[in-house]
Protein backbone atom coordinates (compact mmCIF):
# COMPACT_ATOMS: atom_id res chain seq x y z
CA UNK A 1 0.00 0.00 0.00
CA UNK A 2 1.90 3.41 -0.76
CA UNK A 3 1.30 6.63 1.34
CA UNK A 4 -1.30 8.00 -0.74
CA UNK A 5 -3.53 4.97 -0.20
CA UNK A 6 -2.63 4.79 3.53
CA UNK A 7 -3.65 8.94 4.18
CA UNK A 8 -6.41 8.13 2.39
CA UNK A 9 -7.24 5.01 4.16
CA UNK A 10 -6.54 6.89 7.63
CA UNK A 11 -8.83 10.33 6.43
CA UNK A 12 -11.84 7.93 5.88
CA UNK A 13 -12.02 6.67 9.35
CA UNK A 14 -11.36 9.94 10.85
CA UNK A 15 -15.11 10.99 8.52
CA UNK A 16 -16.28 7.51 9.76
CA UNK A 17 -15.70 8.66 13.65
CA UNK A 18 -17.21 12.44 12.08
CA UNK A 19 -20.24 10.59 10.88
CA UNK A 20 -20.75 8.46 14.22
CA UNK A 21 -20.32 11.50 16.35
CA UNK A 22 -22.84 14.05 14.44
CA UNK A 23 -24.89 11.30 14.59
CA UNK A 24 -24.92 10.56 18.11
CA UNK A 25 -25.02 14.31 19.08
CA UNK A 26 -28.48 14.35 17.10
CA UNK A 27 -29.66 11.65 18.43
CA UNK A 28 -28.67 13.41 22.13
CA UNK A 29 -30.52 16.72 20.90
CA UNK A 30 -33.26 14.76 19.16
CA UNK A 31 -33.43 13.53 16.17
CA UNK A 32 -37.27 14.92 15.54
CA UNK A 33 -36.44 18.25 16.41
CA UNK A 34 -33.58 18.55 14.13
CA UNK A 35 -35.50 17.42 11.41
CA UNK A 36 -38.57 19.83 12.16
CA UNK A 37 -35.44 22.59 11.89
CA UNK A 38 -34.45 21.27 8.71
CA UNK A 39 -37.50 21.22 7.21
CA UNK A 40 -37.72 24.80 7.14
CA UNK A 41 -33.57 25.59 6.74
CA UNK A 42 -32.63 27.78 3.60
CA UNK A 43 -30.53 25.45 2.19
CA UNK A 44 -28.60 28.33 -0.01
CA UNK A 45 -26.93 29.66 2.70
CA UNK A 46 -25.06 26.19 3.20
CA UNK A 47 -23.68 27.14 -0.41
CA UNK A 48 -23.22 30.68 0.94
CA UNK A 49 -20.86 29.15 3.76
CA UNK A 50 -18.76 27.12 1.52
CA UNK A 51 -18.21 30.12 -0.47
CA UNK A 52 -17.37 32.30 2.65
CA UNK A 53 -14.74 29.13 3.44
CA UNK A 54 -13.63 29.45 0.14
CA UNK A 55 -12.90 32.76 0.59
CA UNK A 56 -10.55 31.73 3.59
CA UNK A 57 -8.74 29.33 1.92
CA UNK A 58 -7.55 32.19 -1.16
CA UNK A 59 -6.76 34.25 1.71
CA UNK A 60 -4.59 32.44 3.24
CA UNK A 61 -2.91 31.48 -0.14
CA UNK A 62 -1.74 34.85 -0.15
CA UNK A 63 -0.35 34.47 2.86
CA UNK A 64 1.55 31.24 1.63
CA UNK A 65 2.65 33.02 -1.20
CA UNK A 66 4.19 35.75 1.01
CA UNK A 67 6.26 33.28 3.17
CA UNK A 68 7.09 31.71 -0.44
CA UNK A 69 8.39 35.14 -1.24
CA UNK A 70 10.62 35.87 1.80
CA UNK A 71 11.98 32.50 1.42
CA UNK A 72 13.30 33.08 -1.59
CA UNK A 73 11.50 30.90 -3.58
CA UNK A 74 10.36 32.20 -6.87
CA UNK A 75 10.65 29.05 -9.20
CA UNK A 76 6.68 27.81 -8.69
CA UNK A 77 4.08 29.20 -10.97
CA UNK A 78 1.20 30.52 -9.46
CA UNK A 79 -1.16 27.95 -10.56
CA UNK A 80 1.00 25.45 -9.31
CA UNK A 81 1.06 27.29 -5.74
CA UNK A 82 -2.03 27.15 -5.33
CA UNK A 83 -3.16 23.69 -6.19
CA UNK A 84 -0.11 22.94 -3.66
CA UNK A 85 -1.49 24.92 -0.76
CA UNK A 86 -5.14 23.65 -1.30
CA UNK A 87 -3.78 19.96 -1.50
CA UNK A 88 -2.42 20.59 2.08
CA UNK A 89 -6.13 20.22 3.18
CA UNK A 90 -6.08 16.59 2.27
CA UNK A 91 -4.44 16.64 5.71
CA UNK A 92 -6.51 18.70 7.66
CA UNK A 93 -8.28 16.10 9.86
CA UNK A 94 -4.93 15.65 11.71
CA UNK A 95 -3.85 17.23 15.18
CA UNK A 96 -2.88 20.57 15.02
CA UNK A 97 -3.52 20.71 11.45
CA UNK A 98 0.49 19.54 11.72
CA UNK A 99 -0.37 17.25 8.39
CA UNK A 100 -0.32 20.42 6.07
CA UNK A 101 3.36 19.89 5.66
CA UNK A 102 2.30 17.86 3.71
CA UNK A 103 2.31 20.63 0.75
CA UNK A 104 6.02 21.00 1.70
CA UNK A 105 6.49 17.49 0.24
CA UNK A 106 3.95 18.02 -2.78
CA UNK A 107 5.99 21.14 -3.27
CA UNK A 108 9.61 18.26 -3.33
CA UNK A 109 8.71 16.27 -5.61
CA UNK A 110 6.81 19.02 -8.02
CA UNK A 111 9.85 21.60 -7.66
CA UNK A 112 12.54 20.26 -5.80
CA UNK A 113 12.30 22.29 -2.52
CA UNK A 114 13.48 20.77 -0.01
CA UNK A 115 11.20 20.15 2.65
CA UNK A 116 12.88 21.69 5.49
CA UNK A 117 13.35 25.14 3.61
CA UNK A 118 9.06 25.22 3.74
CA UNK A 119 8.18 23.11 6.24
CA UNK A 120 8.48 26.77 9.06
CA UNK A 121 5.81 27.59 6.74
CA UNK A 122 3.10 25.55 8.46
CA UNK A 123 4.16 26.73 11.94
CA UNK A 124 4.56 30.36 11.01
CA UNK A 125 0.88 30.26 9.68
CA UNK A 126 -0.29 28.52 12.79
CA UNK A 127 1.37 31.08 15.01
CA UNK A 128 -0.28 34.15 12.63
CA UNK A 129 -3.40 32.08 12.16
CA UNK A 130 -3.32 31.68 16.22
CA UNK A 131 -3.11 35.11 16.87
CA UNK A 132 -6.33 36.23 14.46
CA UNK A 133 -8.44 33.37 16.21
CA UNK A 134 -7.82 35.57 19.32
CA UNK A 135 -8.02 38.93 17.87
CA UNK A 136 -11.77 37.42 16.52
CA UNK A 137 -12.34 36.27 19.69
CA UNK A 138 -11.85 39.72 21.40
CA UNK A 139 -13.47 41.47 18.82
CA UNK A 140 -16.64 38.82 19.38
CA UNK A 141 -17.00 39.21 23.24
CA UNK A 142 -17.77 42.37 22.95
CA UNK A 143 -21.09 41.20 21.83
CA UNK A 144 -22.68 39.90 25.05
CA UNK A 145 -22.75 41.00 28.76
CA UNK A 146 -19.19 40.26 30.18
CA UNK A 147 -17.11 39.95 27.34
CA UNK A 148 -15.15 43.01 28.26
CA UNK A 149 -13.43 40.28 30.51
CA UNK A 150 -12.74 37.73 27.43
CA UNK A 151 -11.50 40.87 25.23
CA UNK A 152 -9.27 41.53 28.00
CA UNK A 153 -7.93 38.31 28.41
CA UNK A 154 -7.71 37.76 24.39
CA UNK A 155 -6.02 41.22 23.91
CA UNK A 156 -3.13 40.00 26.83
CA UNK A 157 -2.49 36.96 25.05
CA UNK A 158 -2.46 38.40 21.54
CA UNK A 159 0.02 41.00 23.02
CA UNK A 160 2.20 38.51 25.08
CA UNK A 161 2.61 35.94 22.13
CA UNK A 162 3.53 39.20 19.64
CA UNK A 163 5.91 40.22 22.35
CA UNK A 164 7.65 36.43 22.72
CA UNK A 165 7.72 35.41 18.81
CA UNK A 166 9.11 38.95 17.87
CA UNK A 167 11.92 38.54 20.67
CA UNK A 168 14.46 35.87 19.64
CA UNK A 169 16.07 36.09 23.17
CA UNK A 170 13.05 35.81 25.32
CA UNK A 171 12.12 32.58 22.56
CA UNK A 172 15.02 30.85 23.24
CA UNK A 173 14.42 32.04 26.82
CA UNK A 174 11.67 30.22 27.13
CA UNK A 175 12.88 27.47 25.19
CA UNK A 176 15.76 26.67 27.50
CA UNK A 177 13.66 26.55 30.42
CA UNK A 178 11.52 24.19 28.97
CA UNK A 179 14.68 22.37 28.33
CA UNK A 180 15.77 22.58 31.82
CA UNK A 181 11.79 20.38 33.27
CA UNK A 182 11.57 17.16 33.51
CA UNK A 183 10.68 14.55 31.48
CA UNK A 184 9.32 15.31 28.13
CA UNK A 185 10.26 18.55 27.95
CA UNK A 186 13.80 18.33 28.33
CA UNK A 187 13.62 16.10 25.01
CA UNK A 188 11.40 18.51 22.86
CA UNK A 189 13.32 21.43 23.99
CA UNK A 190 16.60 21.04 20.82
CA UNK A 191 13.36 20.59 18.75
CA UNK A 192 12.00 23.97 19.65
CA UNK A 193 15.24 25.76 18.96
CA UNK A 194 15.55 24.13 15.52
CA UNK A 195 12.27 24.82 14.58
CA UNK A 196 12.64 29.02 15.90
CA UNK A 197 16.05 29.02 13.98
CA UNK A 198 14.44 28.33 10.93
CA UNK A 199 11.10 30.57 11.69
CA UNK A 200 13.45 33.45 13.00
CA UNK A 201 12.67 34.75 9.44
CA UNK A 202 9.09 34.25 9.22
CA UNK A 203 8.23 35.52 12.53
CA UNK A 204 10.95 38.83 12.22
CA UNK A 205 8.32 41.42 13.36
CA UNK A 206 8.33 42.64 9.62
CA UNK A 207 7.21 39.77 8.64
CA UNK A 208 3.94 39.25 11.22
CA UNK A 209 1.88 42.29 10.33
CA UNK A 210 0.15 41.37 6.85
CA UNK A 211 0.18 37.45 7.52
CA UNK A 212 -1.53 38.38 10.64
CA UNK A 213 -4.27 40.84 8.80
CA UNK A 214 -4.77 38.03 6.63
CA UNK A 215 -5.65 35.94 8.96
CA UNK A 216 -8.05 37.63 10.89
CA UNK A 217 -9.79 38.85 7.92
CA UNK A 218 -9.85 34.90 6.60
CA UNK A 219 -10.79 33.46 9.69
CA UNK A 220 -13.40 36.05 9.79
CA UNK A 221 -15.21 34.72 6.85
CA UNK A 222 -15.53 31.38 8.58
CA UNK A 223 -17.00 32.67 11.63
CA UNK A 224 -19.84 34.60 9.54
CA UNK A 225 -20.46 31.40 7.40
CA UNK A 226 -21.51 30.16 10.97
CA UNK A 227 -23.77 33.36 11.08
CA UNK A 228 -25.05 33.05 7.84
CA UNK A 229 -26.25 29.04 8.21
CA UNK A 230 -27.63 29.75 11.61
CA UNK A 231 -29.78 32.95 9.76
CA UNK A 232 -30.71 29.69 7.71
CA UNK A 233 -32.94 28.22 10.46
CA UNK A 234 -34.48 31.71 11.25
CA UNK A 235 -32.49 32.11 14.32
CA UNK A 236 -31.94 35.90 15.29
CA UNK A 237 -28.08 35.44 15.66
CA UNK A 238 -25.86 38.35 16.04
CA UNK A 239 -23.11 38.33 14.04
CA UNK A 240 -20.37 39.56 16.40
CA UNK A 241 -21.88 36.85 19.14
CA UNK A 242 -21.63 33.68 16.02
CA UNK A 243 -17.73 35.18 15.78
CA UNK A 244 -16.94 34.71 19.30
CA UNK A 245 -18.51 31.01 19.14
CA UNK A 246 -16.66 29.75 15.98
CA UNK A 247 -14.05 31.42 17.44
CA UNK A 248 -13.64 29.99 20.45
CA UNK A 249 -14.96 26.36 19.38
CA UNK A 250 -12.18 26.36 16.78
CA UNK A 251 -9.32 27.00 19.20
CA UNK A 252 -10.31 25.05 21.62
CA UNK A 253 -10.29 22.35 19.09
CA UNK A 254 -6.96 23.20 17.94
CA UNK A 255 -5.70 22.94 21.35
CA UNK A 256 -6.77 19.43 22.26
CA UNK A 257 -4.13 17.11 20.13
CA UNK A 258 -7.52 15.20 18.28
CA UNK A 259 -7.76 14.96 14.68
CA UNK A 260 -9.78 18.04 13.02
CA UNK A 261 -10.49 18.92 16.76
CA UNK A 262 -13.47 16.05 16.65
CA UNK A 263 -15.79 16.37 19.27
CA UNK A 264 -14.35 19.24 21.46
CA UNK A 265 -15.07 21.75 18.51
CA UNK A 266 -18.77 20.27 18.07
CA UNK A 267 -19.47 20.25 21.62
CA UNK A 268 -18.11 23.67 22.32
CA UNK A 269 -19.61 25.28 19.50
CA UNK A 270 -23.45 23.20 19.99
CA UNK A 271 -23.35 24.27 23.26
CA UNK A 272 -22.35 28.16 22.80
CA UNK A 273 -25.15 28.28 20.49
CA UNK A 274 -28.10 26.86 22.55
CA UNK A 275 -26.88 28.22 26.37
CA UNK A 276 -25.54 31.92 25.14
CA UNK A 277 -27.25 32.58 21.06
CA UNK A 278 -30.68 31.29 22.84
CA UNK A 279 -30.57 29.22 19.35
CA UNK A 280 -32.97 26.21 20.38
CA UNK A 281 -31.40 23.01 20.36
CA UNK A 282 -32.22 20.93 17.03
CA UNK A 283 -31.38 24.05 15.00
CA UNK A 284 -27.97 24.12 16.77
CA UNK A 285 -27.39 20.47 16.23
CA UNK A 286 -27.92 21.13 12.89
CA UNK A 287 -25.79 24.46 12.59
CA UNK A 288 -23.25 22.80 14.21
CA UNK A 289 -23.27 19.57 11.18
CA UNK A 290 -23.63 22.27 8.47
CA UNK A 291 -20.58 24.70 9.42
CA UNK A 292 -18.77 21.99 9.97
CA UNK A 293 -19.16 20.36 6.59
CA UNK A 294 -18.86 24.06 5.21
CA UNK A 295 -15.40 24.36 7.07
CA UNK A 296 -13.91 20.96 7.90
CA UNK A 297 -15.30 17.84 5.43
CA UNK A 298 -15.54 20.81 2.73
CA UNK A 299 -11.73 21.38 3.17
CA UNK A 300 -10.22 18.09 2.73
CA UNK A 301 -12.97 17.68 -0.41
CA UNK A 302 -11.01 21.07 -1.89
CA UNK A 303 -7.82 19.04 -1.29
CA UNK A 304 -8.64 15.92 -2.99
CA UNK A 305 -9.46 17.98 -6.34
CA UNK A 306 -6.40 19.97 -5.78
CA UNK A 307 -3.99 17.08 -5.53
CA UNK A 308 -5.55 15.28 -8.16
CA UNK A 309 -5.28 18.02 -10.56
CA UNK A 310 -1.60 18.05 -9.89
CA UNK A 311 -1.38 14.21 -10.22
CA UNK A 312 -2.23 14.84 -13.58
CA UNK A 313 0.66 17.57 -14.12
CA UNK A 314 2.73 15.70 -12.27
CA UNK A 315 2.10 11.58 -12.63
CA UNK A 316 4.95 10.89 -10.28
CA UNK A 317 3.98 12.77 -7.46
CA UNK A 318 3.88 10.92 -4.09
CA UNK A 319 5.07 7.69 -5.93
CA UNK A 320 8.30 7.48 -4.35
CA UNK A 321 9.42 5.55 -1.57
CA UNK A 322 11.32 8.08 0.48
CA UNK A 323 8.36 10.18 0.75
CA UNK A 324 6.78 8.94 3.79
CA UNK A 325 9.89 8.83 5.99
CA UNK A 326 10.76 12.80 4.32
CA UNK A 327 7.32 13.94 5.40
CA UNK A 328 7.71 12.15 9.10
CA UNK A 329 10.70 13.53 9.62
CA UNK A 330 9.88 17.16 8.90
CA UNK A 331 6.78 16.48 10.79
CA UNK A 332 8.86 15.80 14.13
CA UNK A 333 11.12 18.50 13.51
CA UNK A 334 8.10 20.61 13.59
CA UNK A 335 6.83 22.43 17.32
Amino acid sequence: MNVTQTRLRRILWVMLVGVCLYGALAIYRGVDKMRDALAGYAWWTLVAACALAFGNYVLRFFKWEFYLARLGIKNVTKSDSFLTFLSGFVLTVTPGKVGEVFKSLVLKETHNVPVAVTAPIVVAERVTDLIGIIVLIVIGSLGFSGGLFWAGVGSTLVFVLLVVVASRSLSLGIIHVIGRMPGPFARIAPKLRDAYESLATLVAPSNLLFPTLLSVIAWSLECASLWIIVRGFGANADLKLCAFFYATSTLAGALVPVPGGLGVTEKALEEQLVNLGHVSPGAATASMILVRFATLWFAVLVGFVALSRLKKRYPTLLQSSEAPAESAESLQKAP
